[in-house]
C-alpha cells in the first residue's frame, strides 16, 4: 500500500536515561506503519562535545587536554554500553551493535586527537565532531528497534542526499538538490532512522543546521518526502499560553498557525526550533506536538500547527519571553535620519558573522537587537569601524524580551489594534521596568524589552491581563 509517511522527531529531552529508549520504541510500535524517525543526541551529549572541542582548542598539543578528550570518549562508550544492556537482550545482537558503536566512537576519537596535533579546529571538523551525538543515537535506536522485531534501518544524511547550502554551523537545506534523492532513499516500508542536526554540503562535508537544528532536519525531510505530518514528541503538553515555570495556570493551545508557532519559538518558547516551520509553510504539512510522558493517550496531539488562521476572542494566544537578547546602541544627533548608517552597521556585523534579531530607530539612536553572546563581538566590530554621524556606541545585556503572539495582534480593524498597548500597560502597572516596545515587524506579534530582573514579573502581569483573574 502506497501511503504518505509520517516523520517522527524525538529530541534530547526524550533521551535522558537508558530506559528512555524503551519508551521511544513503544511509541514507534503504537504507530504500526512506515515511518521516518529523526533523532537528536542523548541529553547533554552535544554540550559535552562542544566543551571537548573548546578544551582541545585551548590546550592544543598538551597531554592533559588530550587525556580529557580520551576520557570523554571512554565515558561515551560506557554510557552506550549501559543503554545496550538495558535495551537489547540477545547477547549476539548486543555485541554486534556495540562493535558498530565503537567503530563510530573510534572515528570521533580520531577527530578529537587530530585537532590536538594541528592546534586548530577547522569549521568542517567542528561540524563533523558535533554531529556524532546524533550519529550514535540513530545507530543505537535502529538496532534496538530491530531487536524488537521491527523492520528498521539507519540512514545517514550523507547516504540519503540531504544536501545543505554548505554554510558551516548554521546551514539551510538545499531543497532543489535534496528532494528527489531524499524521497527515493526514504521510500518503501519499515522504519528508517535518520540522525538530525546536520546535512552535507555538495562536497560531502557535514554542515550543522544550528543548535536545536534536529527539528529543522525533520521538517526538511518531511518536505522532501511530502509527509502526512511532522510529529514532534516532547515531555510537555504542547504549546501553552506561557511558560509553566514562570506563570501560574497557563492554558493549553490546541491550534496555531505556522506564523504564530514561528514567532513563539523565536521569542523564547522551547517547544520548537524557530526555523522548523520554514520548510513546511508553503507545503501545508501540519506539525503535531505530542507528549511522550502520557503513553495512555496514544497518538493524541496537544497542539496542531498548520495553515488554518484563527483569531480568538481576545486575540493573544500566548506570552513568550527570552533573556538571550542584548542591545547595541548607536548614538548621534542625526543617526536616524542620515542615509547609509544602518547599511554600514549591518555590513560590519555581517562580516563578523553576527545575526541581527531586530532594529529599532529614532532620530538620535539606532537600537540593534542581538543574541547576548554576540554583544561583545558586535561592539568591537562597530566601535572599531568609524561611522560618520555616530558619536558613541553603547551596549546593554541586562534586558529580556517579552512578546504577545496571536493572529490579529496588529489588525487595526478589530480588538487587535489595542493589544500592544494593553500588554505594555499591564506590564507598567505591574511595576515592570520597560526599556523599549515595538509592534509592526510581524503581523502576529508585538514585543517589549524589559529589565532582565523583571522578566518573570512581566510575563505574569501580561498573562494575568489576557488569561487570568486580571483579564480585561
Amino acid at each position: 500500500m502506497n501511503m504518505k509517511k509520517i516523520v517522527v522527531k524525538f529530541g534530547g529531552s526524550n533521551l535522558r536515561r537508558p530506559e528512555d529508549i524503551d519508551r521511544v520504541a513503544g511509541v514507534v510500535q503504537t504507530y504500526n506503519r512506515p515511518l521516518v524517525l529523526v533523532v537528536s543526541a542523548f541529553y547533554g551529549i552535544t554540550n559535552a562535545l562542544i566543551e571537548c572541542v573548546q578544551a582541545a582548542r585551548k590546550g592544543a598539543g598538551t597531554i592533559s587536554a588530550l587525556e580529557e578528550s580520551q576520557d570523554y570518549t571512554l565515558s561515551l562508550r560506557a554510557l552506550k554500553k549501559e543503554i545496550l544492556e538495558a535495551n537489547i537482550k540477545d547477547p549476539a545482537q548486543r555485541a554486534k551493535t556495540e562493535a558498530a558503536l565503537n567503530a563510530r566512537l573510534d572515528q570521533l576519537t580520531r577527530y578529537l586527537t587530530g585537532i590536538h596535533y594541528i592546534g586548530d579546529v577547522p569549521d568542517f571538523v567542528n561540524d563533523a565532531i558535533l554531529s556524532y551525538g546524533e550519529r550514535l543515537s540513530s545507530l543505537l535506536l535502529a538496532d534496538v528497534l530491530q531487536s524488537r522485531g521491527i523492520n528498521a534501518r539507519e540512514a545517514l544524511p550523507e547516504d540519503i542526499g540531504l544536501v545543505s547550502d554548505g554554510v558551516f554551523g548554521n546551514a539551510a537545506c538545499d531543497f532543489d538538490a535534496s528532494t528527489g534523492p531524499v524521497a527515493k532513499a526514504l521510500a518503501g516500508d519499515g522504519v528508517i532512522v535518520v540522525p538530525g542536526f546536520y546535512g552535507v554540503s555538495r562536497e560531502g562535508k557535514p554542515t550543522l543546521f544550528g543548535r536545536g537544528g534536529s527539528d529543522y532536519s525533520a521538517a526538511s525531510i518531511a518536505r522532501c518526502i511530502g509527509a502526512e505530518s511532522l510529529d514532534v514528541w516532547k515531555d510537555v503538553d504542547g504549546f501553552l499560553s506561557a511558560d509553566p515555570g514562570a506563570v501560574s495556570a497557563p492554558q493549553p493551545i490546541a491550534r496555531l498557525h505556522y506564523l504564530e508557532a514561528a514567532e513563539l519559538s523565536y521569542f523564547g518558547a522551547k517547544i520548537l526550533h524557530p526555523r522548523t516551520v520554514e520548510p513546511l509553510f508553503d507545503q501545508g504539512i501540519p506539525i503535531r506536538i505530542l507528549n511522550i510522558t502520557k503513553p495512555e493517550l496514544g497518538l493524541h496531539p496537544f497542539t496542531v500547527i498548520d495553515a488554518e488562521r484563527t483569531v480568538t476572542h481576545d486575540v493573544v494566544k500566548s506570552v513568550s519571553s527570552s533573556d538571550d537578547v542584548a542591545i547595541l546602541k548607536l548614538h548621534g544627533p542625526g543617526v536616524g535620519f542620515k542615509p547609509g548608517i544602518l547599511a554600514e552597521v549591518t555590513s560590519a556585523l555581517d562580516r563578523s558573522g553576527i545575526n541581527i534579531k531586530s532594529v529599532l530607530t529614532a532620530q538620535t539612536a539606532i537600537n540593534v537587537l542581538l543574541a547576548r553572546g554576540h554583544l561583545d563581538a558586535a561592539y568591537e566590530a562597530v566601535a572599531g569601524h568609524h561611522i560618520p554621524g555616530v558619536v558613541e556606541v553603547s551596549r546593554n545585556d541586562a534586558v529580556a524580551i517579552v512578546a504577545v503572539v496571536g493572529d490579529g495582534v496588529l489588525d487595526a480593524s478589530n480588538v487587535g489594534s489595542a493589544i500592544a498597548s494593553r500588554a505594555l500597560s499591564a506590564a507598567l502597572a505591574g511595576g515592570v521596568r520597560v526599556t523599549l516596545a515595538a509592534a509592526g515587524a510581524s503581523e502576529v506579534a508585538a514585543y517589549m524589552l524589559v529589565d532582565r530582573r523583571d522578566r518573570k514579573l512581566a510575563l505574569q502581569a501580561i498573562h494575568d491581563h489576557f488569561f487570568g483573574d486580571g483579564k480585561q
